[in-house]
């Protein structure tokens, strides 16, 4: 009966620690990046490249997916402002049946950029992928990082750590109330940027060859 209370006060324990360093994760990879996000257009300096981060073009219930659409606006609203002369589309394309960079492309070219201007990150698998490939792969040390708020902390934060100068205008949420679990995912998320950046110093799972874009 004694050891069963102290293996409970130790869970409890356990489970306190864990949720003060939630808090104090999430808190550092906020407060780090808030002054580098941007939702005014006249407002957001200019970069040669962005760089759009990808999701799903359709939910798991067929329909569009806002969070899609609402990043492709505003990527393409950037280049026709000039704010960027060129757009990386960085995302997962694990199966042929399965393609956001290609997506992505396909919706850019429907807001009015030309082909010409996008280039197409087959192996942004996740969002750490993304960020360094942007310079690893296609040379790029200045971007503007295109997603939504809540998205746009951590890509700043991994893109700090790797001495990316880099800024986000963050795309308009959803109307409708967003789903629970992707907030609930990427709070947890933060939490793991740190531990792979400090930690466990995780690297992209595909880089290859250099593919530098000039503009």
């Amino acid at each position: 009966m004694l050891w069963s209370r102290r293996l409970w006060k130790m869970g409890l324990y356990a489970l306190m620690l864990s949720a003060v360093l939630l808090l104090l994760a999430n808190w550092w990879v906020v407060k780090s990046t808030e002054q580098r996000i941007f939702s005014d257009y006249a407002l957001l300096p200019v970069n040669p490249v962005g760089l759009v981060l990808g999701t799903s073009s359709r939910l798991s219930n067929g329909l569009p997916n806002p969070f899609f659409d609402n990043r492709m606006r505003a990527a393409a609203e950037l280049y026709k402002l000039g704010k960027v002369g060129h757009i990386i589309v960085s995302g997962d394309n694990r199966t042929r049946f399965y393609n956001e960079p290609v997506e992505m492309r396909k919706a850019l070219m429907k807001l009015g950029v030309p082909e010409s201007a996008i280039t197409l990150d087959y192996a942004g698998l996740r969002t750490l992928d993304s960020v360094i490939r942007s310079k690893e792969i296609f040379g790029q040390d200045n971007i503007t990082i295109i997603t939504q708020p809540f998205h746009s902390y951590r890509a700043l934060f991994i893109s700090n750590y790797f001495h990316i100068n880099a800024v986000a205008l963050v795309a308009q949420e959803p109307d409708n109330e967003p789903a629970v679990q992707v907030y609930v995912r990427e709070y947890f998320a933060r939490a793991k940027a740190i531990l792979d950046l400090y930690i466990l110093k995780t690297t992209p799972r595909h880089l290859g060859e250099k593919e530098p874009i000039t503009i």
